[in-house]
Parts: structure tokens; C-alpha cells; sequence
């Protein structure tokens, strides 16, 4: 086997990701971020009303 690397337009070096597939997974990555920092917000809230910590 050898090790033929093909010339396009993928981003960097060691990606595996064309640019379109890139912006999927960043949108993805940057929704599942909020989401969750809107969990933790509402999470840390609840909390601090049930037993305030400072």
C-alpha cells in the first residue's frame, strides 16, 4: 500500500473534513454548546435559589 495523498480542498493539515462538512460541524458544535451553557445557567440558578452559596 502507499501513502497517496490527494490534492483538494480540504482544510488543514490532518483533516478529514471538506469545507461544507467543516461548517456542518461547527453549527453542530457551537448549538450543542449553547445548549448546554443554557442548562448549566439554569442549572447554577435553581441552585443558588435553593441554597445560595456566598
Amino acid at each position: 500500500m502507499s501513502d497517496v495523498r490527494h490534492t483538494d480542498d480540504r482544510l488543514g493539515p490532518g483533516t478529514y473534513l471538506s469545507p461544507e462538512e467543516a461548517k456542518e460541524f461547527h453549527k453542530l458544535f457551537i448549538t450543542s454548546f449553547l445548549i448546554f451553557t443554557a442548562v448549566a445557567v439554569v442549572a447554577h440558578f435553581l441552585v443558588w435559589n435553593w441554597r445560595p452559596w456566598l
